[in-house]
């Protein structure tokens, strides 16, 4: 039919096609470096980005890949032609760049060049490198991404696997109730900075795992972080069944089942991956329990290559595996009904030559029920000679919560150390206080970010200087929130006068302080917003007021934590706190980035002892900002008093209503009396002085130990290094250690029952009267059977005595004196009384060997009972 007047014929599109610009020869360094996300911690790397087109580069989120797959060809040749501008900035940073990836004189190449025959190789379900590869949720992503970078840093050999989510986790977008709605991202892995792994002959790598029966096969995909590769695992191969193309769909995503399957593929098969490359780690390394089938298939993979046992493989597995674990909550870690266990994993315990009973045994509790789950945190601590949560305090909670997997230990002897989390400075630091310290520390700074005394030039800042900074990066803060609530309101379909409001929201002369965190309950969001009539007081009091940024998103499966965000969206609608206090939308690194740089406080508000590390605290002192927290996590150890401020105090047995009624009131006073006041006074008209000067202890206190370089260095120092050697010892002359220690560990079980202690002599003539600086000797008679002397520990365990339980305990190890008959022995030591005090003491028997590494690690021990 023939068009009618004007009107056009309706045409259907049939075929589509994009145009991709073709970079100039001379700007070819920009594909390299976008496929590389070094970019990500170096500004001037982003900046030539940007520089090509500042909208495009917000529209693509800051993804360099897109960016130069849709900015306009007449914009590079521009570039290309500007040679002693753009080009000559291009060359310099490719220099740089260049100069980065192939360094010999790394701090790993310096101190540890013979320690790791093999990479480490780090493991973890999400990883937070870039806003522009949205493959995590949150916290624990962000610290896997920053260990990644300082390992890069470091020289350190690493390999990262994790999983490649078509989805992504979501974007938040809150609706006219203020209900959070999960939108799924569609990523189109052809926009972002990843490329196949390929196999020799040029095909795409693909490796494979067993689910229900059926072999699922999983793409491998690499993504370049400095110097090393993060490899990622991908189900979503037209080969695969649809239920199977899921698999890898969505970030914590489905049900159950879909999490299990997650697991299978990440820990068995990314152990899998490695080996198809033909990679061999010396080390693996979970970060959390999400990973935790890597160390069955690490032993299945030892018993096929190496013609050996299950238990001298689990030996050299266990010995070579760390495990990190983040979550103080029981509820937080996975696990799984048996049924559901033996419908995945029965057939895999026979390629193990377990039976099925006794594979099931490795994720439970040391004394358990038949009905009990299978949970993937017991897993991983069983499967790992060294463990660790991540603060002290963390450390501490975790001993307390893992003694059913050593139920004879004594909770300080649970062997869960810790390893306090740090940040990658060089991601959260912002470019302009970059630019401060390079000027006041001199050149090279950037790689003595360990060194105190180097923070101590902090003083040498003029206030001035670092008070206009951090004001600039304040405004910027503000700019860039009305934008992201002008966007929201629009999205709503606002008013007009609504729209152009909220390009007025926020004062950047105003106090400001920041919340951003998961909305799970136990983080207390709406703690400040506790006495409402309080807090309104204090945002609209005209010479002093305060005003509040908020962020964070729920898990799309928690009500309780969607009302929350519910409650506080109806709160700031209130004319009270209209434009004072405010939400920003779909909080993710790029939101996070501008808070920690821009916030004069970042307040911090967990229910203690649930926050494990909370490193979100630690990105805000480099950036001038500081801490206004309750003593948890990080925070109990980087407080000094001068720093920041500590909310509240524990209560010892009391209930979570009391410890909010407690904290609320401890902040409400802080704010009124400390942080406020401070703030607003300013001596000369101008300047806060005695807040610059707490700015700067802030930054001299917390920049220097609270970094991922210092983590990572405490990682291979205390765990890699020595993993490595035990893992290599173990595998020496065919696996000859590791198969004796196997056989020795069933041996000694089955001789255990036997051992005793049967007589305790405490020869000091007064008895149970000592004087401090005697000594009191002590002897034992032992019975041992046929265990070998050399093989039991023989210990004093004591300590001040106080309502039947010893207190601060210590260990003092006997020395045998004399055998009296077949398998008894007399041991005899002495405690020396060093301070005045009521104690107490036991005699116990423990199994050693050369090759243990814990000291509970057969988890049998035998008291005095006589």
């Amino acid at each position: 039919m023939a068009a009618v007047g004007n009107t056009l014929p309706r045409m259907q599109t049939i075929f589509r096609f994009s145009v991709i610009p073709q970079l100039p020869q001379n700007l070819e360094p920009l594909r390299e470096m976008a496929f590389n996300l070094w970019f990500s911690w170096e500004p001037d790397a982003t900046a030539l980005f940007e520089a090509l087109d500042p909208e495009m580069w917000e529209r693509c989120y800051h993804n360099p890949v897109k960016l130069l797959q849709r900015v306009r060809q007449a914009r590079l040749r521009e570039a290309a032609e500007d040679r002693d501008g753009y080009v000559r900035r291009l060359g310099a940073v490719y220099r740089r760049f260049q100069d980065y990836l192939h360094a010999k004189d790394t701090w790993f190449s310096k101190n540890w060049p013979q320690e790791l025959t093999g990479p480490v190789a780090y493991f973890s379900a999400e990883f937070g490198i870039h806003e522009s590869v949205p493959e995590y949720s949150g916290g624990l992503g962000i610290l896997a991404g920053d260990h990644c970078k300082a390992a890069s840093d470091l020289g350190l050999p690493f390999v990262a696997v994790g999983l490649l989510y078509r989805h992504g986790y979501f974007r938040q977008r809150l609706n006219k109730e203020g209900w959070q709605e999960a939108v799924a991202m569609n990523i189109n892995f052809n926009d972002l900075p990843v490329q196949e792994v390929r196999c020799p002959d040029g095909t795409p790598l693909t490796v494979q795992v067993d689910i229900l029966g059926r072999p699922v096969t999983t793409k491998v995909w690499e993504i370049k972080v400095g110097r090393i590769p993060l490899f990622t695992l991908d189900t979503d191969v037209p080969s695969n069944r649809e239920e199977d193309r899921l698999i890898t769909s969505e970030l914590y995503g489905g049900d159950i089942e879909m999490r299990i399957r997650q697991e299978i593929v990440l820990g068995i098969g990314g152990v899998r991956a490695l080996k198809a490359m033909g990679i061999s780690p010396s080390v693996f390394h979970m970060n959390e329990g999400h990973a935790a089938f890597l160390g069955m298939e690490r032993i299945r993979q030892l018993m096929i290559e190496n013609n050996i046992d299950f238990y001298p493989a689990l030996q050299v597995t266990a010995a070579s595996n760390v495990f990190t674990t983040h979550t103080p909550v029981a509820a937080g870690n996975d696990a799984f009904q048996p049924e559901l266990m033996h419908r995945y994993f029965d057939s895999y315990a026979r390629e193990l030559r377990v039976g099925f009973d006794e594979f099931l045994k490795f994720g439970r509790a040391w004394n358990h029920q038949p009905s009990d789950p299978f949970s993937m945190t017991n897993l991983a601590l069983r499967l790992s000679r060294r463990a660790n949560g991540v603060s002290a305090l963390h450390g501490k909670v975790s001993q307390k919560m893992w003694t059913c997997v050593w139920p004879n230990a004594p909770i300080h002897e649970v062997p869960i150390s810790s390893v306090t989390n740090g940040i990658h400075l060089h991601t959260w630091l912002a470019p302009e206080m970059r630019n401060l310290y390079e000027k006041y520390f001199g050149s090279g700074w950037q790689d003595r970010i360990g060194d105190t005394d180097l923070w101590r030039r902090v003083s040498d800042i003029p206030d001035e200087e670092l008070w206009s900074t951090h004001l600039l990066l304040k405004k910027r803060l503000i700019e860039f929130v009305r934008r992201r609530v002008r966007e929201h309101r629009e999205r709503l379909g606002e008013s007009p006068d609504r729209l152009r409001s909220a390009m007025s929201i926020l004062d950047p002369e105003v106090l400001t302080i920041g919340f951003a965190r998961r909305f799970a309950t136990y983080k207390r969001a709406l703690l400040i917003f506790k006495d409402k009539e309080r807090l309104i007081s204090m945002v609209n009091k005209p010479d002093r007021p305060v005003q509040i940024v908020v962020a964070g998103k729920s898990h799309p499966r928690d009500d309780a934590g969607k009302r929350l965000i519910q409650q506080l969206y109806r709160i700031i609608h209130e004319p009270e706190f209209e434009g004072k206090v405010v939400f920003v939308e779909d909080y993710d690194a790029n939101v996070a980035r501008h808070l920690v740089q821009g916030v004069d406080v970042w307040l911090n508000s967990p229910l203690r002892p649930l926050e494990a590390s909370g490193t979100s605290g630690q990105k805000v002192p480099p950036n001038g900002g500081i801490n206004l927290s309750v003593l948890d996590g990080w925070w109990c150890e980087g407080f000094n008093g001068k720093n920041g401020w500590a909310i509240g105090a524990e209560i010892q047995g009391g209930s979570p209503e009391l410890q909010d009624e407690v904290d609320a009131k401890s902040l409400y006073h802080i704010l009124d009396q400390q942080v406020i006041p401070l703030y607003y006074a300013k001596p000369d008209g101008r300047l806060p002085l005695a807040w610059i000067n707490l700015m700067r202890e802030s930054i001299r206190s917390v920049s220097p130990v609270y970094n991922t370089w210092r983590m990572v260095r405490e990682y291979t120092e205390r765990f890699y290094a020595p993993a490595a050697h035990r893992g290599t010892r173990l595998q020496a002359n065919n696996f000859a250690e590791a198969t004796e220690l196997g056989l020795w560990k069933r041996q000694i079980r089955e001789a255990w029952p036997q051992a005793a202690v049967q007589e305790i002599v405490c020869d000091h003539p007064r008895h149970y009267e000592v004087l401090v600086g005697e000594k009191v000797p002590i002897r034992a008679k032992v019975f041992l059977g046929r265990i070998a002397p050399e093989h039991v520990l023989v210990e004093i365990y004591y300590g001040e005595a106080e309502d039947g339980e010893l207190r601060n305990p210590a260990t003092i190890r006997l020395e045998m004196e004399k055998q009296e008959g077949e398998g008894a022995y007399w041991y005899a030591g002495h405690i020396e009384a060093i301070e005045s005090g009521a104690y107490g003491f036991n005699i116990r028997l423990i199994p050693t060997h050369p090759n243990l590494t814990q000291k509970h690690e057969l988890r049998l021990v035998t008291w005095g009972n006589v």
